[in-house]
């Protein structure tokens, strides 16, 4: 399986995506600050992932929610998650 993942800064409020074969140690990986893009951003919120059966189709996936698009549509499905993390 591959996921489509994307995390939220408890601190500056931005996605993160990104895709992996392996979701738990992409995780891990990036809440040790092991990822430069997302290390300014500590502490990260796993908010919503997908799973596929393909390669390309997470790849596809994680470039659509990267558009603007894409995003808008993040926070229109993550509304009510997005209510909850307001600090």
């Amino acid at each position: 399986m591959y996921y489509t993942y994307i995390l939220l800064s408890l601190k500056d409020r931005n996605f993160h995506i990104g895709f992996t074969g392996d979701l738990k140690r992409r995780l891990t990986e990036h809440q040790a600050g092991k990822n430069i893009s997302t290390k300014p951003g500590l502490p990260l919120k796993l908010i919503y992932y997908e799973a596929h059966l393909s390669k390309t189709d997470a790849e596809r996936r994680e470039q659509y929610f990267k558009t603007t698009k894409g995003k808008s549509a993040l926070r229109q499905m993550s509304t009510d998650s997005l209510a909850g993390l307001r600090t």
